[in-house]
């Protein structure tokens, strides 16, 4: 009997396969974090040597106050900056005194050399007085106060420090993305370190609004002091709540208990042994996500990023990295028709986040996992049809 219903799982995959990559990019198309029209053309002359456009973008940036996609263009500037000192070099002999848009790039550059380095804690503290003049060069713009949350999260800041880093991001931008992942991500190294041992340490951020969670158990913390309880995921899992339940409609934020999940859910110990090829290609590598959050919170998570992601043209690279997220939490939850949907969405705009916590191959594993899904999806198809009636394998 077992070998005839792998005989007919099989012959649902050869049947169905190939006409489910319709809507999928082809594998040679996708790219890895691949950038918008605004920052193709800046890089392309980056390339060439030209700094100019760069800076013509972060100042059009700051003037109109897009602090969301200055977050980004200062991501995606500091990592070529980093592999292109003498372009950066170019630019910062020509600039005037105190620009501003300087200022953040050398803060950012400062952060993001010191991730990799055995002292980093040393450059980071070096790199306090750049974060400091970015700030002060720009008073309203956020970014350089989410540069300051990172640094806090490498150094092991105490809450007390980060709290007073937060209060000020959310000061100049009370529904940044930037601001509040990187608040999250800091959030998660914490609880990550604790555990219901500690006694309850108080964790959290102001500045989020008020959210309940559905499905969750625990009692409602005091605004501004998250307490771990019984379980030591339920600080980062309310701030991301309360974040998204107080962002417009639309905003990246919406996804932010679903990003909470996945920051908890792995990497694990390791790929568990054995199982079936869906029980394997959903758990390789990640916690059990019901040891982490109830079932009523975790679907709750996934339903509001469904939501935010339906916001969006496929293929737009704005909600990529979230849609890359909803598609491994979907695969997570056995969801393989919603995973497959995503995958659809996202297009050529592969990201490296999440691909990165199992693989470093981050674009191979979202080729791997987005054929996965595709077989799963063939796998529970019927394997033909009469007029209307569904015919069982066998028959």
């Amino acid at each position: 009997m077992v070998y005839f219903r792998a005989l007919a799982t099989t012959a649902r995959m050869i049947r169905h396969t190939s006409r489910l990559a319709a809507g999928l990019v082809p594998d040679h198309e996708v790219v890895l974090d691949a950038p918008d029209e605004r920052l193709s053309g800046v890089l392309t002359a980056a390339g060439a040597g030209d700094h100019r456009p760069a800076a013509a973008l972060f100042a059009a940036t700051r003037d109109d106050a897009e602090w969301e996609y200055r977050d980004r263009c200062t991501d995606v500037l500091a990592r070529f900056a980093q592999s292109r000192p003498d372009w950066f070099g170019r630019w910062q002999a020509e600039a005037a005194p105190g620009d501003p848009d300087l200022a953040l790039l050398r803060a950012a550059l400062a952060v993001r050399r010191a991730r990799p380095r055995a002292d980093r804690e040393e450059w980071l503290h070096a790199a306090a007085p750049l974060v400091r003049a970015a700030a002060g060069a720009a008073p309203h713009d956020p970014v350089p106060w989410r540069i300051a949350l990172d640094r806090a999260r490498g150094l092991g800041l105490p809450h007390s420090e980060f709290a007073g880093i937060w209060s000020e991001a959310v000061a100049r931008s009370p529904h940044h993305s930037g601001c509040h992942v990187a608040a999250l991500r800091y959030l998660t190294a914490r609880c990550r370190s604790s555990g219901p041992e500690d006694g309850g340490r108080p964790h959290g951020a102001d500045g989020a609004g008020r959210a309940g969670a559905a499905g969750a158990e625990e009692t409602e913390p005091e605004e501004g002091d998250v307490l771990l309880g019984a379980r030591r995921h339920d600080a980062c899992f309310y701030f991301a709540e309360r974040a998204a339940e107080a962002a417009l409609p639309g905003s990246l934020l919406q996804a932010l208990p679903a990003r909470a999940l996945l920051g908890h859910a792995g990497p694990a110990a390791g790929p568990p042994a054995g199982g079936t090829t869906r029980s394997r290609l959903a758990r390789t590598e990640f916690e059990d996500l019901a040891d982490i959050a109830s079932p009523g919170r975790i679907d709750a998570a996934v339903e509001l990023a469904i939501g935010m992601s339906a916001r969006y043209a496929p293929g737009d690279p704005w909600p990529a990295e979230v849609r890359n997220v909803l598609a491994l939490l979907l695969i997570l939850r056995g969801r393989w028709e919603e995973a497959l949907d995503q995958f659809r969405l996202i297009g050529p705009h592969a990201t490296a986040f999440p691909w990165t916590a199992v693989s470093d191959d981050p674009l191979g594993q979202f080729l791997e996992m987005r054929d996965g899904t595709r077989l799963q999806v063939a796998a529970g198809m019927p394997l033909w049809r009469r007029g209307h009636r569904v015919v069982p394998p066998g028959q």
